[in-house]
């Protein structure tokens, strides 16, 4: 297949499926006070567990799910992804008790990890060298609009309808954009080179999923409890156990030494530091609105929508400026940064307006920097690990977003009410956002071109040669 096949069909599916798999990372979190007064009765761990179980999966599954449709097809890996996605979305609607709905949400999350390489990974791959960076600003509004259409429809459900609706109403998109995939989206040559290496993928999945663990849970078992520092150092042990037995391995899941790269270190760094910054805002916003402000669900899904205008917008400006990625990415990740100052200031006496116009400045700085950073990540690997270079990418931004989420829970912990803790909460995420912003700029570089110093059939390494 030629690398200038992308049609507008393919695109639109494209974002379409990775649209409706970001959507339930953010969806779930309205239907809270519903689902806890549920006939399931969930216990507060159940409950935190049914908002945890679909994003580490998810996350933890990015990168093998990746490698997996570069060796053995991407639009196969596409739509495994959605049939999985669809069996979670059903087993959750129909689920008796918490411990079958955790499972429906976590199968959902698999599903969703194989869908968001593969989309990315055919998207590179049939995409023109020139017209890549606009192709990619498609696909990154598509994942922006996700969280807010999940916001949005998980207001609108816990308003209307009964919790279940939800994950009934993802199985009839999920099995018509599958029917759109197999007839509209062509297949991508396979990569003979790729590996699975199932010592490798164990390794790494159990490292990521201990990690996360230890992230989403801080708040809950508390920092320095045994169960959240046995964590991460059970994590960093599979990690270091990963990364020694790639460095060995003549066919690694990926060959650590990819990181020698000035610009996916940067990438990544950045990447993980905008959804940082997005996440803690999807945190704080639907609490603000509805316990400060006193809006209802449904009410509150649509007034986070101005963050769907800089991403639509942006992106397609953002994509001019494509030779340029340092003062894009600067440019952009500082306005998330300076956004969340402002949000940081808003109390029950602001007016909404003023509250939107800080979402838009978020917004904006997300519709410009991503686009640039997605590239970054992609283009940093030779083009047969698309699939591979796209699960690294969103597994930094599915970091991010959690780290946002932990760091944000634990400052709200240490205030009495909502109130006094927005305040702190939000100021501390945006400094450090704007603190990863002058590293990522630092390590960025500017237009300076890619050379390989590591080929072959198992190893491909490349990095900038100002690095």
């Amino acid at each position: 297949m030629p690398s200038h096949a992308l049609k507008r069909p393919v695109l639109l599916v494209l974002c379409a499926c990775v649209l409706v798999a970001q959507s339930m990372v953010a969806a779930i979190n309205l239907l809270i006070p519903e689902l806890a007064a549920s006939s399931l009765h969930p216990s507060h761990s159940e409950i935190l567990w049914t908002v945890d179980a679909y994003v580490i999966a998810f996350a933890a599954l990015l990168i093998p799910a990746g490698a997996l449709g570069d060796r053995h097809g991407r639009k196969g890996a596409l739509l495994a992804g959605l049939a999985l996605f669809a069996a979670g979305a059903a087993t959750s609607a129909l689920a008796p008790d918490p411990a079958v709905l955790i499972a429906g949400r976590g199968l959902s999350g698999a599903g969703a990890a194989l869908i968001t390489p593969a989309t990315l990974s055919i998207l590179v791959r049939l995409s023109a060298p020139e017209r890549r960076a606009r192709a990619l600003a498609s696909w990154t509004l598509a994942l922006g609009l996700g969280g807010a259409v999940g916001n949005l429809g998980g207001g609108l459900v816990g308003q209307f309808l009964p919790w279940r609706a939800l994950f009934a109403a993802m199985v009839p998109p999920a099995a018509l954009l599958a029917l759109a995939v197999a007839l509209v989206t062509p297949r991508t040559d396979r990569s003979a080179h790729s590996n699975l290496d199932p010592l490798g993928t164990v390794l790494l999945t159990a490292g990521l999923v201990a990690v996360l663990f230890g992230i989403i849970e801080g708040t809950t078992y508390g920092w320095t409890s045994a169960p959240i520092l046995g964590s991460f150092a059970a994590g960093a042990a599979l990690t270091t156990l990963f990364t020694a037995h790639a460095l060995r391995s003549p066919r690694p899941l990926f060959d650590p030494r990819v990181f020698a790269s000035a610009r996916l270190r940067s990438a990544s760094l950045g990447t993980a530091a905008g959804f940082f910054g997005l996440f803690s805002l999807f945190f704080v916003n639907s609490q603000y609105l509805q316990g400060v402000k006193g809006y209802d669900a449904a009410v509150t899904g649509v007034a986070i929508m101005p963050l769907t205008i800089g991403m639509a917008l942006v992106p397609r400006l953002a994509a001019r400026w494509a030779g340029h990625p340092r003062a894009v990415v600067g440019a952009g990740l500082a306005l998330i940064g300076l956004g969340l100052l402002g949000a940081s200031t808003v109390d029950a006496a602001t007016p909404y307006w003023l509250y939107a116009c800080w979402l838009l400045v978020i917004s904006a700085g997300t519709g410009l920097s991503m686009p640039a950073l997605t590239l970054g990540v992609v283009s940093s690997l030779p083009p047969h690990q698309a699939g591979l270079g796209s699960g690294l990418g969103t597994t930094a931004r599915e970091t991010g977003a959690a780290l946002g989420v932990a760091v944000t829970g634990t400052i709200l912990s240490a205030h009495s009410d909502l109130a006094s803790g927005m305040g702190p909460a939000l100021r501390t995420v945006a400094l450090l956002v704007l603190a990863a912003t002058a590293l990522v700029v630092a390590g960025y570089g500017g237009r300076t071109p890619t050379r390989t110093i590591a080929s072959g059939p198992e190893h491909v390494l490349s990095r900038s040669t100002g690095a």
